[in-house]
């Protein structure tokens, strides 16, 4: 027996390569941030607390470097006393 294989048969219909969208944004221009844990969260608000372990910031002195966005920027805000911020 011969074999088939599943071929689509299209008629007069044209195949156009999708291409990439571009996008205003390049990988360099996006601006980074460190974040480093100074002061304990033991003794700070459950928010406060679940916000540190989101930032993934679980001991003293731990840092993380994570992208600036908005949402970055409200969750520094909530801990702002507790830890220490540097642009790079």
């Amino acid at each position: 027996m011969a074999e088939t294989k599943d071929v689509e048969v299209v008629e007069n219909k044209e195949v156009v390569e999708k291409k990439p969208k571009a996008t205003s944004k390049s990988k360099k221009s996006k601006k980074e941030i460190k974040i480093t844990l100074i002061r304990s969260a033991c003794s700070a608000k459950p928010n406060q607390r679940k916000t540190c372990e989101a930032l993934g910031l679980r001991k003293l002195n731990a840092s993380k470097v994570v992208e600036d966005t908005p949402a970055i920027r409200g969750m520094i805000f909530t801990i702002k006393h507790l830890v220490k911020v540097e642009e790079l």
